[in-house]
């Protein structure tokens, strides 16, 4: 085995646990988020002579998903452009759950940026121009984005929306 394909493995083992639960988050799905994850593996394998001079390999990695999941979200759109959607409506229905499992759903039913900004930005504890630069989008609409997926949270959440909403933001904040 080559110098190269140990650094790969050893990559693939520090870094895959991380992308696999980025795709479940991104997707809300678990069998999506393997093959995002999967795949973003193998391209970045293809090109890793490359990419693993960089500092940060990971955020190569963390990219092709990315770009990935827009691309399928995409497809999808084209598909159900015309189809009735009767679930985003719907309001959050919780009977006692816990705070991560109410917030997940509100977070679900955010449109596909604003769940990629919310995600990325809180979840994944990235900078403002990190989402930017992975979403390729202006620093100022990630900050939009963000704006407006908070307050989309605080409206699904009602009451219960500041306690949840809040430790998600001080979480990063205090970073």
């Amino acid at each position: 085995m080559t110098s190269e394909q140990v650094q790969f493995q050893e990559f693939f083992a520090a870094h895959y646990p991380r992308l696999r639960r980025l795709g479940y988050w991104l997707t809300g799905d678990w069998m999506e988020a393997e093959d995002l994850a999967q795949e973003a593996m193998v391209r970045t394998f293809w090109r890793w002579p490359i990419v693993r001079r960089h500092d940060r390999p990971q955020d190569y990695a963390r990219k092709v998903l990315v770009n990935r999941h827009r691309s399928l979200l995409r497809r999808a759109l084209v598909r159900t452009r015309h189809a009735a959607r009767t679930d985003d409506a719907a309001p959050v229905a919780a009977s006692d759950p816990t705070d991560a499992l109410v917030l997940w759903e509100a977070t679900r039913r955010l449109p596909a940026r604003q769940r990629a900004v919310v995600v990325l930005r809180f979840q994944e504890d990235l900078s403002e121009a990190e989402v930017a630069r992975l979403l390729q989008l202006p620093v100022g609409t990630v900050k939009s984005t963000s704006s407006r997926a908070l307050a989309r949270l605080r409206e699904q959440l009602g009451p219960a929306a500041e306690d949840l909403v809040g430790k998600v933001t001080r979480r990063t904040d205090e970073a």
